[in-house]
């Protein structure tokens, strides 16, 4: 999968926005990910938590489909396992192509390693962290992933007292990272795309009235699937969201 060139300052300046002045470090950081593996703060590939980048599920499969990845395969580790307190481990396997070697990553989660966004998805926390494992190693990334991480508080700023730290449904923001809303913001504004459409293309892709109804699983899959599209062809997510320009039907 192609990509527009992604620039460092691009980069650097959407960072700027969602987290503030990042340290010199985090910049030089920024310069090399950029560099080396194209990742684009814009489509989610990073997320910057209290100062250090973390590469996302997303932007490890992005990078794996312009690497020409092979395959991914994944199994459930039943001798690990234990449904009854909601404990999962996966191994995952990559190939980079039909004649490299393989590359295996393991991941697990249980209701004490993950944050009470995901409380009854653990199994499929634990096949991503398994799935983000593996990828590193056969790209030779050494950041860790965000969704390896703990419980998300032992990351986070300390609550304020009276405000939650995330909406019900997941969208809100919760210890520095940018809510998913933003960065459909900043797609829509980077692709020049009809906020109106994209809101009847997102409330059509995930079953919902509106996209504030949806879970926060529908949402990230969305805002990815629209990064992907719009990175791959914007003539074409173009053309996708004109068809959600009919009018429609007013309820009474």
């Amino acid at each position: 999968m192609k990509r527009n060139v992604v620039s460092f300052r691009a980069n650097a300046r959407l960072a700027r926005q969602l987290w503030g002045e990042p340290s010199r470090m985090a910049l030089r950081g920024l310069r090399e990910l950029t560099a080396r593996y194209s990742l684009s703060v814009a489509a989610g590939d990073l997320q910057l938590l209290e100062g250090r980048w973390y590469v996302t599920h997303s932007g490890l499969l992005q990078l794996a489909s312009r690497r020409g990845c092979r395959g991914i395969e994944t199994i459930v580790q039943d001798q690990f396992s234990d449904l009854t307190v909601g404990r999962w481990v996966f191994k995952a396997v990559v190939y980079k192509s039909g004649l490299s070697k393989c590359f295996v990553g393991y991941g697990d989660a249980d209701p004490t390693n993950t944050s009470a966004l995901v409380r009854g998805a653990e199994m499929r926390v634990a096949e991503t962290r398994a799935v983000n494992r593996a990828l590193r190693k056969a790209y030779g990334i050494g950041l860790c992933s965000v969704e390896e991480l703990g419980s998300q508080q032992s990351f986070g700023t300390p609550l304020r007292e009276g405000k939650a730290a995330y909406s019900p449904n997941g969208n809100g923001s919760a210890n520095g990272q940018p809510r998913l809303r933003d960065k459909l913001c900043l797609l829509i504004r980077k692709y020049e795309l009809d906020p109106n459409l994209v809101k009847r293309y997102a409330a059509d892709f995930c079953g919902t009235q509106e996209l504030r109804d949806a879970g926060r699983d529908l949402v990230e899959a969305f805002v990815s699937t629209v990064a992907e599209e719009a990175a791959k062809d914007r003539a074409a997510l173009l053309c996708k969201l004109n068809s959600y320009s009919q009018p429609q039907e007013v309820r009474s």
